[in-house]
């Protein structure tokens, strides 16, 4: 695994021969190398990459297991998952073969994670990530075991349903001045869909005769720009029929939107605007704040009579 000095650029390099997934032999250049061992690196991290093999670094696994997430998850998915392994994972175990790595590292790495005070719910979901990247070597690497299954699990997910009554609504409401978050807040409560679907509707996905929205698509925002997806799941693809109060309501924000065409988005403010008004009426109304996403909570099946039904909600704005 040799690497190359470049007088001219002063700089390392490194050149070598491999071969592609259609059998044909190719040769692989890099130049830029600051180091002859950061050049040497990058060779055997190409080749380990290549090969996927159970002796390829977790670094190398790393990088073909989110290259292949990459065409099946949305794009806020995967950069969440980056993100968690970039600061809690990626450093502690990159550099390691994967058969080498034990349960006892993997409760070594859990204790040093545990001992950062992070919250039950956050050490469930780092945990989740380590637990299907090694499923995902067993599966397709031939990875001979998951070291995660005799470390044991850390941390737990702890699920509550967070909601609003329709008169701690209705007091909420009365202290949203904002024209944009009263009807943004309005149509989530009413309709159940998520954040990212109410900002990806366009007048076109809006029928007033029948009184129904089309969703059909989801918007991500990341770094000032805009992502158009399809829903979070299969059945996110739907017709929601609407209150008639609603969507007069709706129809009459849309008419004050200056030259707004079928196919533009009808919402383009940030999830704060939403967030800070509601924020704002709770205080004011003395109503307990909630999630944004919790809005869709009075639309989970009922397991108590707390709970309030899609058809209460329906009949109350009717």
């Amino acid at each position: 695994m040799p690497a190359y000095y470049d007088e001219k650029a002063k700089s390392w390099y490194c050149k070598f021969y491999y071969t592609d997934y259609t059998g044909t032999k190719k040769q692989k250049k890099k130049r830029g190398f600051k180091l002859q061992r950061e050049a040497k690196e990058y060779e055997r991290s190409f080749l380990e990459h290549l090969q996927g093999t159970p002796d390829m670094t977790f670094q190398a696994l790393y990088d073909i297991y989110i290259e292949d997430i990459s065409h099946r998850l949305r794009k806020n998915t995967v950069d969440g998952k980056k993100n968690v392994f970039k600061n809690r994972i990626l450093p502690y175990f990159k550099d390691k073969p994967i058969n080498e790595i034990q349960a006892t590292d993997i409760r070594a790495w859990q204790n040093e994670q545990i001992a950062a005070g992070y919250s039950n719910a956050y050490l469930d979901r780092i945990m989740n990530m380590i637990v299907t990247i090694f499923n995902y070597a067993v599966t397709f690497y031939n990875l001979p075991v998951n070291p995660c299954t005799k470390a044991g699990h850390m941390g737990k997910r702890t699920r509550s349903l967070n909601f609003w009554t329709l008169d701690e609504y209705n007091a909420i409401m009365e202290h949203v001045t904002d024209p944009a978050a009263h009807i943004a807040i309005e149509l989530l409560f009413y309709s159940g869909m998520r954040f990212g679907e109410l900002l990806a509707l366009t007048p076109a996905d809006l029928d007033y005769e029948k009184q129904t929205i089309s969703i059909a698509k989801s918007l991500q925002r990341k770094n000032r720009q805009n992502y158009i997806t399809a829903p979070k799941t299969d059945n996110g693809i739907r017709v929601i029929t609407m209150p008639a109060a609603v969507m007069e309501h709706l129809e009459d924000y849309t008419r004050k939107l200056y030259g707004l065409q079928p196919d533009d988005l009808i919402f383009t403010f940030t999830r704060s605007l939403i967030r800070n008004n509601m924020k704002r009426a709770c205080t004011a109304s003395g109503v307990s704040c909630i999630r944004i996403h919790d809005l869709r909570h009075p639309y989970v099946k009922p397991t108590t009579k707390k709970f309030i039904t899609f058809f209460e909600v329906f009949r109350a704005a009717s």
